[in-house]
């Protein structure tokens, strides 16, 4: 059976009526190796790092999401950093930028993002960044911070990948990898599949962002990580190659970018 590792979950959601061992297994049995379950808040630290210390193949990360940079604390700078100590966070993130929804004023998310930047130097982990309506700001914010990453390291990884084809193309040339989820299969999705075209696979990841955006045909469902396999699937077909070949390029890509 083909290897495959769901880049980024969040295991510690609810998937009632399922429970997180459930879905594991599942996953499990549908070829997913990996999982790395994503820190979105202070608050979830423990959620997320209690499901990786329960399963050797499971690992997690820190962070504060864009949404809720409104609610973060300057010493909450300091907790993360203690939290990305274990053995087990292999990131900083999701952090970015979100403009699309005003949860957050867009200089508290800058600043937010600045001072995480600066705890991923520090502690010399990649970033998992969320980007949405905000390219401007964040690539200026990137490429800041990727001129001071070692050159020896990956920056971090683009997840959830929608934006725009000459966005993703900087942030390749930075450095950064590039991951896809469910919205790969969406109909609307041409452009999405146009950009993935044009990536190349040596710097891509699949994901979930379980339980959202379940990709064609369970749109409406909450997603799991077993379903990285549909999109694996299309990014074959979008880039003509066999999903064997995808699965291979993306699983040694997300090991390279996490380092595990």
């Amino acid at each position: 059976m083909m290897k495959l590792i769901d880049s980024h979950c969040h295991l510690n959601y609810d998937y009632a009526p399922k429970s997180v061992a459930d879905v594991v297994r599942e996953a499990r049995e549908a070829g997913v190796e990996w999982l790395i379950t994503v820190g979105t808040a202070v608050s979830t630290i423990g959620e997320v790092a209690a499901i990786s210390d329960a399963d050797p193949e499971i690992y997690h990360t820190v962070g504060m999401h864009p949404h809720d940079t409104i609610e973060f604390k300057d010493e909450d700078i300091a907790t993360l950093e203690r939290a990305a100590a274990h053995p087990k966070c292999v990131a900083i993130g999701e952090i970015g930028l979100d403009y699309h929804y005003d949860h957050s004023p867009h200089e508290i998310q800058k600043q937010r993002l600045e001072e995480q930047l600066e705890l991923a130097l520090r502690v010399k982990k990649p970033i998992v960044i969320h980007s949405r309506e905000g390219e401007t700001d964040l690539l200026a914010a990137l490429t800041r911070y990727a001129a001071r990453v070692e050159k020896s390291r990956v920056p971090g990884v683009i997840h959830c990948f929608t934006g725009t084809y000459p966005f993703g193309q900087a942030c390749l040339d930075l450095g950064f990898y590039i991951s896809f989820s469910g919205i790969l299969t969406f109909k609307n999705a041409e452009d999405l599949r146009s950009s993935a075209r044009a990536f190349p696979l040596e710097r891509l990841l699949v994901e979930t962002d379980s339980p959202y955006l379940a990709p064609i045909p369970y749109r409406g469902r909450k997603c799991e990580p077993a379903m990285v396999k549909l999109t694996a699937q299309k990014l074959a077909e979008v880039k003509g190659v066999t999903v064997e070949e995808v699965a291979a390029a993306t699983y040694a890509n997300t090991r390279k970018v996490f380092g595990f």
